[in-house]
């Protein structure tokens, strides 16, 4: 769909995070959870031990990871492009976290051009980004060389089938509605409904996303000169996408076995060279 002229999709884009941060920030969806719910397991084997680690989570939102690797003894930084959501996220961090509110592609301004020992984003960001060329090269700046780049992201495939079900299908069918490969540029979505409990938007309710195939990911980081190390495909989520997935034992869910085994999820890794 064609961006009306003048018009930043960007900018749209942040005023809906700053709608949606103070009903997210009061969700029992967030609020019920420790900050260790929201890592599959497999995240850890690539992270391993980050104590003393200089981490930034780029597009952290309310920053429920970053307060995990400063958990853990890392020097944690979140950065988001929404005011209302950085504000939140150090109420909720209790100022054991570093927040920095800015656009992720001016995040080496925003830091002052500090590097990091691990870069990670992920969990519904790439989606609200344009330019994925012009992102693999603000990661490659930002890290230290040696340092990890991890994206832990919902798998296209999900993105194909909806994150969350459109109004006009079955909410529990296993149907490709949207696209799983960029080509279209910005889609419009305009809904009240935000992914977590609690009320509906009130204004502010039109985003902009683009799609991003896993092809087009991973070349963009090899352009910016960064090598691939990991990639993880993972059938779980950390909440029932479809009403009939069953719970694991790391609490994340899963469809039934008498359902195709999909990716929803993925993980990757990759290196700046020393």
């Amino acid at each position: 769909m064609s961006i009306e002229e003048g018009l930043d999709p960007l900018l749209v884009n942040r005023g809906n995070w700053d709608a949606r941060a103070p009903i997210h920030a009061a969700s029992g969806f967030y609020r019920d959870h420790d900050s260790s719910h929201w890592f599959a397991p497999f995240e850890w084997d690539i992270l391993g031990d980050v104590r003393d680690r200089d981490i930034l989570h780029l597009q952290c939102h309310l920053g429920t990871e970053t307060v995990e690797f400063a958990k853990r003894g890392a020097r944690a930084v979140g950065l988001d492009f929404s005011p209302a959501s950085v504000r939140h996220a150090r109420e909720l961090a209790a100022n054991a976290v570093e927040y920095v509110c800015a656009d992720v592609y001016d995040a080496p301004n925003a830091v002052g051009h500090r590097q990091f020992d691990i870069v990670y984003t992920g969990k519904g960001a790439l989606c609200y980004l344009p330019d994925l060329a012009g992102w693999a090269s603000v990661l490659a700046e930002l890290l230290r060389p040696g340092g990890l780049v991890y994206i832990v992201e919902f798998h296209p495939l999900l993105h194909a089938l909806g994150p969350t079900p459109p109004p006009e299908v079955d909410p529990n069918s296993l149907v490709l509605h949207d696209d799983y490969l960029a080509g279209r540029g910005a889609q419009r979505r305009d809904s009240d409904h935000t992914y977590t409990d609690g009320p509906a938007l009130t204004t502010d309710t039109t985003a902009y996303e683009w799609r991003h195939g896993l092809g087009e990911v991973v070349d963009a980081l090899i352009a910016a000169g960064l090598r691939i190390t990991d990639l993880t495909e993972t059938e779980m989520l950390p909440w029932p996408r479809w009403s009939r997935m069953i719970r694991t034992d790391n609490d994340w869910f899963r469809l039934p076995p008498t359902d195709p085994i999909l990716p929803l999820l993925y993980g990757l890794a990759a290196t700046k060279p020393a």
